[in-house]
């Protein structure tokens, strides 16, 4: 009968020895290269203050553009304002599909070949295409590098936090899941002293991109997952690491570690194993819309920055600080008060201070908008304290079999509902508003009615007859 774990395997080699710290060190410090990329393109894409030149009419290509804040964006560099101000929205909408992908993609990619070489190919990719992505000469070659960089950003994170949590012991979880996202948020300071010093979205790109290139020698410093390799009946591979971390640990042991007759494998389960029963359907979706709304505050005040007032890169640089302690207090509190309560508190505590921000901004003008700016540091720091629990919660709700996939889809899932969203606000967009160009724009409530009117032709193929629909308004 196989009663032995690999858990119990790493209780007895030492669940958070120097083997461990060593390995974790080099993974948390490849997750502020996250932070930066995740949150660089509000630096790319910002749209500064512009205004045509001198006062007579020109066409909407020739603008200046206020350099106080941004010397140079890739918006103003490329004129995306007036007819063009849907590209910048486009690009970042780009960006996070290619995260979206990287999730899902490099997250299969991490199954099937191992954690180790989907974190290397991640990291080769990130560093030529981020690099290539400050050089790119135009809108388009801009959009399809930053859908690989959007990628290849989060397939560097996902297996960078896997390979984290599977190195530890079950009762070490807690205080490895949560600081690796504090090494997140050291990427988003980063980002903002680097906008704050350089001012130029091009120079900003590479002081981001080129120290990735550090991330290639990891190669030679990191181990790939014992517990993958055990999955994947790779025994040999996976004795051989179990020896090194022993001997690293000072743990005394006497022949073979791991004893494949003995050891307890969980099969791999199908996503739709999570919604196959009432009672995992029922959290399930509890967990995906949390995830939806965190990820919501948490990116959603970060990329609304630049209009809480004040000084962009300042307000931007204490919208990273403030996560240190949110972590640090969620992390002291998740052992003592649990997961739930911790998680349902941070959730009242982040909502309740942006509702807030509701009465400040309609009723307070410029004179509240440090107060705004605090019911936003709140609300931030409720959000990022709720992101490390979520993972966690999410891991440690589903059985064995289902704790990675159940994560995977967690952190997914929201993207897949922004991307959605974006898609479908597109095709509506596209099919029922009409055209304003070199139009005669409306004064009147008829006017408005009128304005646009056209026939849409439908054509149905049923029974190989075309049913054409005359007027749809």
């Amino acid at each position: 009968m196989k009663e032995l774990k690999f858990d119990d395997i790493l209780v007895k080699l030492g669940e958070f020895g120097y083997f461990q710290k060593r390995l974790y060190l080099l993974l948390c410090i490849a997750s502020i290269s996250s932070g930066c990329f995740m949150l660089l393109p509000i630096f790319l894409n910002a749209t500064p203050k512009h205004r045509k030149p001198g006062k007579r009419s020109v066409k909407c290509s020739e603008w200046v553009y206020d350099t106080e804040t941004f010397k140079e964006t890739f918006v103003s560099k490329n004129n995306l304002v007036c007819d063009d101000a849907i590209k910048a929205s486009h690009s970042q909408m780009i960006y996070y599909f290619g995260v979206l992908f990287g999730d899902i993609g490099f997250g299969m990619l991490a199954d099937s070949i191992g954690r180790k070489k989907t974190l290397m190919l991640s990291a080769f990719i990130q560093v030529g295409v981020s690099t290539g992505t400050a050089f790119a000469p135009e809108f388009y070659s801009f959009l399809i590098l930053q859908f690989i960089v959007g990628a290849a950003c989060h397939g560097f994170f996902v297996p960078a936090y896997v390979l984290s949590v599977e190195l530890c012991g079950p009762s070490k979880r807690v205080m490895t899941g949560i600081p690796i996202h504090m090494f997140f948020a050291v990427g988003i300071v980063y980002v903002s002293l680097m906008g704050f010093l350089l001012r130029h979205w091009a120079y900003v790109q590479l002081s981001v991109g080129l120290p990735c290139i550090a991330f290639l020698s990891y190669w030679w410093f990191i181990e790939e997952s014992p517990r993958w390799l055990v999955s994947q009946k790779r025994y040999d591979e996976a004795e051989r690491i179990a020896q090194k971390m022993a001997k690293a640990n000072k743990v005394i042991v006497h022949g073979k570690i791991i004893h494949p007759e003995k050891l307890w494998v969980p099969k791999t389960e199908r996503l739709w194993k999570l919604f196959s029963h009432r009672v995992l359907f029922f959290r399930t979706t509890i967990l995906i819309f949390n995830w939806i709304v965190v990820s919501m505050i948490y990116y959603g005040v970060t990329m609304h920055t630049r209009n809480l007032g004040g000084n962009f890169y300042l307000n931007f640089f204490i919208l990273g600080v403030v996560e240190f302690p949110a972590k640090i207090i969620s992390m002291l509190l998740l052992n003592r008060l649990g997961r739930k309560i911790n998680h349902c508190a941070c959730m009242f505590i982040g909502g309740g201070t942006m509702l807030c921000t509701i009465f400040t901004v309609l009723y307070g003008g410029e004179a509240l908008e440090p107060l705004t700016l605090m019911f936003s540091i709140v609300g931030k720091m409720g959000s990022a304290a709720a992101f490390g629990i979520i993972y966690i919660f999410s891991a440690e709700l589903y059985p064995t079999v289902g704790q990675m996939m159940g994560g995977k889809f967690g952190t997914a899932f929201p993207l897949v509902v922004f991307g959605a969203c974006a898609v479908s606000a597109g095709i509506l967009c596209g099919l029922f508003l009409p055209e304003t160009l070199n139009r005669k724009l409306p004064e009147t409530i008829k006017d408005g009615v009128e304005f646009g009117r056209f026939v849409l032709k439908i054509k149905c193929f049923i029974s190989i007859r075309v049913i054409e629909c005359n007027e749809l308004l």
